[in-house]
């Protein structure tokens, strides 16, 4: 039995992302773990940039693991839109939100923090600029990424070659002990540097010139 499930696994995993929407629709609990699993990543790479602008790591990724589960359950093959699109879409749309919900409550610790992706870090994007997220083109998001580089380019002028380094694999959703085998650096080296570009950006954010040298 038990080989069986794992070369059923195989073949899962071999399919592709709308083949597993359609099969987890249909009710097969497997493909919808092996798309979660395989986007994974994405999710973190979505919500790095709130945490460095200082929300909770794990309850980002929680909140974007929320959105992605969503995004397998809601996905319509027959739509233009491929399903890593409209995954991110619903990653992003959940983390707009759940920042949206904690601005209003003035509870939660992710109160404090702003998405690199805001225009101008202005708080009140979160509604102004974010209920018809789930209605925007993939274009936009295109733009959200190039904005979100201009804007960083700022802060990388503030940092060590190492923390540049380190930045740019973070961004890329990698955990800080894949960071750490890449750089082949100790991990402890890495969350280090992972903090002080968090207290760097905290410092662009207050300054309120992420372009200033």
């Amino acid at each position: 039995m038990c080989n069986v499930y794992e070369s059923d696994a195989r073949t899962l995993d071999q399919k592709s992302d709308e083949e597993l929407c359609s099969m987890a629709a249909s009710g097969k609990r497997e493909a919808e773990e092996i798309l979660v699993t395989r986007y994974n990543r994405l999710v973190r790479t979505c919500a790095r940039p709130f945490f460095l602008a200082g929300g909770d790591s794990e309850d980002l990724t929680q909140e974007g693991m929320v959105g992605l589960i969503k995004a397998v359950r809601e996905y319509n093959v027959e739509k233009e839109a491929s399903f890593r699109t409209f995954a991110e879409i619903c990653i992003r749309s959940r983390l707009y939100s759940v920042l949206r919900a904690a601005a209003r409550d003035k509870q939660q610790p992710l109160n404090q923090s702003v998405s690199l992706d805001t225009p101008y870090f202005d708080s009140n994007s979160y509604t102004s600029g974010t209920n018809n997220l789930a209605q925007r083109n993939p274009e936009d998001f295109l733009i959200d990424r190039e904005h979100t580089a201009a804007l960083l380019s700022g802060v990388r002028k503030q940092l060590s070659e190492f923390e540049a380094k380190i930045l740019g694999y973070y961004l890329d959703g990698l955990s800080c002990r894949e960071i750490a085998k890449a750089v082949k650096k100790p991990q402890k080296s890495v969350d280090n540097a992972v903090q002080r570009i968090r207290r760097k950006v905290a410092q662009q954010l207050l300054s309120g010139d992420l372009s200033k040298s």
